[in-house]
C-alpha cells in the first residue's frame, strides 16, 4: 500500500526527537558521502586508468561525467515519482546497494568499453538517493532550518570527495587502481543495511506549520496524471523568474566543478610529479576542508540572513563565487604544489555556499506531495548538463590545448592560445600518437618525452583556469535571482496554505 494511501490525523503523527532527527541526517549524510566517494574517485585515480589502458583526456571525462550521469540522470525523475508514492527509506537502501556493488566491479574492467559500462551501473544505483533524501529530510526538518538541514546533508559532497580522493590516492598508489574501486564500494552494503534497519519513514509534510494535516492525497496513478505533476513542477522551477535563475546558478557552478574537479588531481600529479597518494592527500585534506566549511556556512549563515530578507538565499551563493573565483586561479598559476595547495584552503569556503540555500528554496517552493519530484527534476537538468557536459568539456579542452602546445610550443599564455587556436593553429603531428596516455613511449629520445610533458601540463593548467571562469558565470544569475525571490517565496506559502 501506498505511504500515502492514508495520511494520519495531525494528533496521532509521531514525534521525533532532535537527536533522532540527527541520527537520520547523520545517516543520509554518510550515504550522500559513499555516493560522492563512488562517484568521484575516478578523478584522483584517473591518471593511473589512463596511463593503463592508454586513453585520452575526453575519454576519462566520459568515464567522470557523461557515461555516469546519463542514467543517473534521465532514471532520477521517475524513482523520484515512485518516492512519492513509495517507502523512501527502500528505495535509498536498495539504491546504495545497487551503486555499491557497480562501483566494486569497475576494478575489473579491462578496457575503456568495460569500464563505461560499469560507470553507466554506478549512475544507475545513485539515481536512487538525492530525490528521496531530500524528500525525507523536509519532511523531519521545519523551513526555517531546511537551508541548514539540506547543506549538512550536502557535507557528503566535500566528505566524500576528500575521503574517495584520499582512499583513492593510497590504494592507487600502493595496490592499483583497480583495488580502489573495489574497496571503496564494499563498506556501501553496511550502510545500505543500517538505513533500512534505522530510519522510520516519516508522514508526508511532518514538518509543516499544520503539521501536515492539509496536505492533500496523492491521485491515483495514470500516466497523464503524472504527467501533469512534473509539468507543475517545472513550471514552478522554471517559469519563475528568481528559481530558474537560481538552478542555473547551481547548474553552472556545477559544470566548472565537475569539469575542473575531475582534472586537479591529474594537474598536481602532471604538474608537479607527485604520487598518488601524495596527490589525493592534497587535493582530498585541502579540498574536502574548505570545501565542506563553506557547504555548511552556507546553509546556517544564509537561514539567519534571510531572517532579514529571503533575497540572502540568492545573494549569498552570489557573492561567494565572485570572491572564490580570482583566489581559485591565482592557486593554480602558483611555481609549487605548495603554495597551490596552501592557497586551495581559502576559496572552497566561499565557493560552496551555493548548494544549501539553493536546494532550500527549491524544496519550499513547491508542495509537500512534489518534493522528491522537484528536487529529481532540479538535479535531472543539473547533472545532464554540469555533470554529463562538465568533465568531457574540460577533457576536450586539455586535450585541444595539449595538441597546440605540442606544436606551437606551450608559453603562449591561455589567452594567447585560445586566439591562435580560433584562427586555425594548432595542427600539425598529433600529441596523441607522438605522447600515447599523455607521455612519450618508451625508448623515446629526451626531447620528445619533455615536449610531451610540458604540452600536457600547460594543456591541463589551461582546461582547469578555464572551467573556473564558469562561477562568475554562476554568481550572476544568483544575483539575477535575487531579484523577485521574496515575492516568490511568499506565493508559494500561500499557495500551501501557510500564510
Amino acid at each position: 500500500m501506498s505511504t500515502l494511501d492514508a495520511q494520519p490525523q495531525a494528533a496521532d503523527r509521531p514525534v521525533y526527537t532532535n537527536s533522532y532527527k540527527s541520527v537520520v541526517l547523520t545517516l543520509l549524510v554518510t550515504a550522500y558521502t559513499f555516493n560522492f566517494i563512488d562517484r568521484t574517485i575516478i578523478s584522483t585515480i584517473g591518471q593511473a586508468i589512463k596511463v593503463d589502458l592508454k586513453i585520452t583526456d575526453t575519454q576519462l571525462g566520459l568515464l567522470g561525467g557523461l557515461y555516469f550521469a546519463l542514467l543517473y540522470t534521465f532514471l532520477g525523475i521517475p524513482i523520484a515519482r515512485f518516492a512519492e508514492r513509495f517507502n523512501r527509506v527502500n528505495i535509498i537502501s536498495a539504491a546504495i546497494v545497487i551503486w555499491s556493488g557497480f562501483t566494486a566491479l569497475c576494478g575489473t574492467a579491462t578496457s575503456f568499453a568495460m569500464l563505461a559500462a560499469y560507470r553507466f551501473g554506478v549512475g544507475f544505483g545513485e539515481a536512487g538517493l538525492n530525490p528521496p533524501a531530500h524528500s525525507l529530510i523536509s519532511d523531519y526538518f521545519e523551513p526555517k532550518k531546511r537551508a541548514s538541514a539540506l547543506a549538512v546533508y550536502a557535507l557528503g559532497i566535500p566528505i566524500g570527495t576528500m575521503l574517495g580522493a584520499v582512499a583513492g590516492g593510497w590504494l592507487a598508489q600502493n595496490f592499483s587502481w583497480r583495488v580502489a574501486f573495489m574497496l571503496v564500494g564494499l563498506p556501501g552494503l553496511v550502510i545500505a543495511i543500517a538505513i533500512k534497519l534505522m530510519i522510520k519513514e516519516p508522514p508526508r509534510g511532518h514538518s509543516e506549520a499544520d503539521g501536515g494535516a492539509s496536505l492533500a492525497v496523492q491521485p491515483p496513478f495514470s500516466m497523464a496524471g503524472e504527467f501533469r505533476e512534473m509539468w507543475a513542477i517545472v513550471k514552478t522551477l522554471f517559469g519563475k523568474w528568481p528559481v530558474l535563475h537560481m538552478i542555473l546558478g547551481v547548474t553552472i557552478a556545477s559544470f566548472g566543478s565537475y569539469g575542473s574537479g575531475q582534472f586537479v588531481p591529474p594537474y598536481f600529479s602532471r604538474a608537479f610529479g607527485l604520487d598518488y597518494a601524495q596527490v589525493g592527500l592534497i587535493t582530498g585534506l585541502v579540498g574536502g576542508i574548505s570545501a565542506g566549511i563553506g557547504t555548511l556556512l552556507g546553509g546556517v549563515v544564509t537561514d539567519r540572513l534571510a531572517l532579514r530578507s529571503p533575497r540572502w538565499y540568492a545573494l549569498t551563493p552570489a557573492i561567494g563565487l565572485a570572491i572564490a573565483t580570482p583566489i581559485y586561479i591565482v592557486a593554480y598559476l602558483q611555481p609549487s604544489w605548495q603554495a597551490a595547495a596552501l592557497i586551495l584552503l581559502v576559496p572552497g569556503i566561499f565557493h560552496y555556499v551555493y548548494l544549501g540555500p539553493t536546494f532550500g528554496v527549491v524544496q519550499n517552493m513547491v508542495e509537500t506531495r512534489r518534493r522528491a519530484t522537484a528536487a529529481a527534476i532540479m538535479l535531472f537538468f543539473l547533472n545532464l548538463i554540469a555533470l554529463g557536459g562538465g568533465p568531457p568539456f574540460t577533457g576536450w579542452v586539455i586535450d585541444h590545448f595539449a595538441q597546440f602546445n605540442f606544436t606551437q610550443g606551450a608559453h603562449h599564455g591561455i589567452l594567447a592560445s585560445l586566439g591562435q587556436m580560433l584562427g586555425g593553429l594548432g595542427g600539425g603531428e598529433s600529441f596523441a600518437q607522438a605522447c600515447p596516455g599523455g607521455a612519450a613511449p618508451a625508448g623515446a629520445s629526451a626531447a620528445l618525452a619533455d615536449r610531451c610533458h610540458v604540452s600536457l601540463v600547460e594543456a591541463t593548467r589551461s582546461g582547469v583556469i578555464i572551467s573556473l571562469c564558469f562561477y562568475l558565470w554562476a554568481g550572476f544569475h544568483y544575483f539575477l535571482g535575487s531579484i523577485g525571490l521574496v515575492k516568490a517565496l511568499a506565493e508559494a506559502r500561500k499557495g500551501r496554505g501557510e500564510d
